[in-house]
């Protein structure tokens, strides 16, 4: 199933879809399954899903969110997409999980057409 949105901005976090669970528990109590992607301090690429984004996000900035990113701090959101089923968001996970750099900036970049192109292996030419 695709994503119901996906971000690239951070900043844009207070226009989020809000599912009808969280509007009867009210504003505060948003959770967000998501997949996303984060940016540590020594530049790599942490990719995780959740089901709710900004306990997750609270839960990495203090060193609590996974053993890779608590030796990689400060991180940075730098892409999500969000899902109506926990299963989506692991499956979309995984699958960027096996990305290349150049792959998972491209997504990062808003710049979908070049994702087909990055997926395919490059392989030697033999010499003449």
């Amino acid at each position: 199933m695709p994503p119901k949105a996906v971000y690239r901005d951070p900043a844009r976090a207070d226009d989020l879809w809000m599912p009808a669970a969280a509007q009867r528990r009210g504003r505060d109590d948003v959770r967000m399954i998501a997949c996303y992607i984060l940016r540590c301090a020594d530049l790599s690429y942490y990719v995780g899903s959740t089901r709710n984004l900004e306990h997750r996000l609270e839960q990495h900035a203090s060193g609590m969110g996974s053993a890779y990113t608590a030796k990689r701090l400060p991180v940075e959101l730098m892409w999500f997409a969000e899902f109506d089923r926990i299963d989506d968001a692991y499956l979309l996970e995984k699958r960027i999980q096996g990305w290349s750099r150049a792959k998972r900036e491209a997504l990062i970049a808003g710049r979908f057409n070049d994702l087909p192109a990055l997926s395919r292996k490059k392989f030697p030419r033999a010499a003449g």
